[in-house]
């Protein structure tokens, strides 16, 4: 098992449960990536959201199947969740130390700390290095599999601490008031939204290299929020500081624009920019952020930062577990299949390591439905078109649809949901083996 990030610590986990030995090999703290800070176990390098909880949402569906078959990722998630209302979130340290404590202390899983520079020779292995893989592992993955290999470009937001935060302009609220007010809200008149904007679409960005400048693509679900600014004065207002659901304490109005700001931590000691992952120079986002209304005197714990994420075209190597379709007994998992997010890339993590126990065991293949949602990801990875292949969330549009008539989208999920759930149950006596 190569790499202790989300994906090698589900699957590392998945094996030794069922009775595999497994050998995990990690470069921490030896060697770290730019975007990893921390010496434990899979590192939440972005936001500390798990994103939808419920199960009429394609994730939050995704996450309870996960359940079901005994997640070491959810698991660590709902013993570490803070508030966020209809998400669930972590904080982010008390998460990563959770899974390093239960990875280190299983008795069939032994740590080896390390650079690997090879792909597994032996019978039997997973590679699970992220999308953040580099050195001579990169370059023997690029050997073997080049030119089926592509990259995006992916960015983190800042973290505020939140006693810099100016509660006399920021207030507690869900939209709606639904459930508890679980986000700070930093409220905009129009004068201040549109200063606020012409100051970020001109703020300077840090600068990449001319490789990187060449390849530059980012990822839909994880723009830098200056450049989805660049499509248009208004865009913003429709998406992360969509104001609708809000009203201002202090005015009893609507604002023009609201920024949200979401619990990173136990303690509470610091607050996520939801939605504003930015490439921006450190001092340009100070600059920048501090028009925001409520973040006059923010102190930053970690400014935004953008990484490049490489990742396969699975769909010309994998198969529907995983597996390497030229080679048995090899599996890749996690961000590099072209899975995107967090959950995603720990499901492929159970499905490779679930996978694999039982081609080492000698017993027969399974394969998850696709009217499930850990098949239907592991199908998009499988046979997605390779020709325009992109890292893909979960979604309910990969599932087959269900017939009749349904008074809301809502109503259809739940259906679509209670389709899994009975899928998965028919499955799981064969599936925890």
């Amino acid at each position: 098992m190569i790499g202790a990030g989300l994906a090698g610590c589900e699957a590392a986990w998945q094996l030794a449960e069922r009775g595999i030995s497994v050998e995990l090999y990690e470069q921490k703290p030896h060697k770290k990536s730019p975007a990893h800070k921390a010496d434990t176990f899979a590192e939440l390098v972005c936001s500390n959201s798990l994103r939808a909880a419920n199960v009429e949402n394609a994730v939050g569906l995704l996450k309870e199947e996960m359940r079901r078959l005994g997640s070491l990722i959810m698991e660590a998630a709902d013993a570490c969740s803070v508030p966020a209302g209809g998400a669930l979130a972590v904080d982010r340290e008390g998460f990563s130390r959770h899974i390093t404590q239960r990875i280190r202390n299983h008795p069939l899983i032994r740590v080896i700390e390390g650079e690997v520079t090879c792909l597994p020779a032996q019978e039997g292995g997973i590679v699970a290095t992220g999308p953040l893989t580099e050195g001579a592992f990169f370059e023997e993955i690029q050997r073997r599999f080049a030119p089926k290999q592509m990259h995006f470009f992916d960015a983190a937001a800042p973290l505020i601490e939140a006693d810099s935060i100016n509660m006399s302009k920021a207030f507690r609220a869900s939209r709606y008031g639904k459930g508890t007010a679980d986000y700070l809200n930093c409220p905009m008149t129009e004068e201040e939204y549109l200063r606020f904007y012409e100051a970020l679409v001109t703020a300077e960005v840090a600068p990449l290299h001319l490789q990187e400048e060449r390849e530059l693509t980012v990822f839909e679900g994880c723009m830098p929020v200056e450049v989805m600014a660049k499509r248009g004065p208004q865009t913003l207002c429709y998406g992360p500081l969509k104001p609708v659901g809000l009203t201002d304490p202090h005015t009893g109005k609507r604002p023009f624009a609201v920024v949200q700001l979401r619990q990173d931590d136990f303690a509470a000691s610091l607050y996520n920019m939801v939605g504003f992952q930015t490439h921006l120079k450190f001092p340009e986002q100070k600059r920048v952020f501090s028009l925001i209304p409520g973040l006059e005197n923010a102190r930053f714990a970690r400014y935004g930062q953008m990484h490049r994420n490489t990742y396969l075209v699975s769909p010309l190597l994998l198969d529907e577990r995983y597996r390497l379709k030229e080679e048995t007994c090899l599996y890749f998992a996690g961000q590099m299949t072209g899975v995107e997010g967090y959950v995603e890339s720990a499901a492929s993590g159970l499905c490779a390591g679930l996978h694999l126990a039982r081609e080492l065991r000698g017993m027969e293949a399974m394969t998850f439905p696709v009217t499930t949602a850990l098949g239907a990801l592991g199908s998009y990875i499988a046979h997605a078109s390779a020709e325009d292949f992109q890292p893909m969330n979960i979604n309910f549009g990969m599932m087959p649809p269900v017939q009749g008539r349904y008074k809301s989208k809502m109503e259809k999920n739940r259906v679509l949901a209670e389709r899994s759930l009975s899928a998965l149950a028919e499955l799981l006596p064969q599936a925890v083996l």
